[in-house]
């Protein structure tokens, strides 16, 4: 049992600035724990994992995590493991666009109608990753 003592599964999206694909990742996270599972999911702010914030790491420490990366570095997921969080899935923000090719998404600053539609579809996605990692508990 992770020691929030909470069933809550975190989803943690990468810091990505200066990237579109980060600043989609961050916005599907955050319908994801605001709006679409706000009772079984949660996020964190990367940074304070990167910096080795006490409270944030013992809050995460053990905790089902699923993180959202923008790029092939993989940060969020290297940084979550690195502080205690047990990633139980990964998904890259890129992936979302095999869907959509040749797609303009926007900047790093704006997403246009069609990233905010991609953004939707990635968060669709993510709440079903947290229902299921919600629903099967703490294994």
């Amino acid at each position: 049992m992770p020691e929030n003592n909470s069933r809550k599964v975190y989803v943690i999206p990468c810091s990505g600035i200066g990237k579109m694909y980060g600043l989609l990742g961050r916005e599907a996270v955050l319908k994801t724990v605001k709006e679409l599972r706000p009772d079984k999911a949660a996020t964190m702010c990367l940074a304070l994992l990167v910096y080795g914030d006490n409270e944030a790491r013992k809050e995460i420490a053990g905790a089902r995590c699923i993180t959202v990366d923008g790029c092939p570095k993989l940060c969020a997921a290297k940084n979550v493991e690195h502080a205690g969080g047990r990633v139980v899935e990964m998904v890259r923000a890129v992936d979302a666009f095999r869907n959509h090719r040749g797609v303009d998404a926007g900047t790093a600053a704006h997403l246009t109608a069609a990233g905010w539609q991609i953004a939707e579809e990635l968060a669709a996605d993510l709440a079903a990753k947290v229902d299921r990692w919600y629903d099967a508990g703490e294994e």
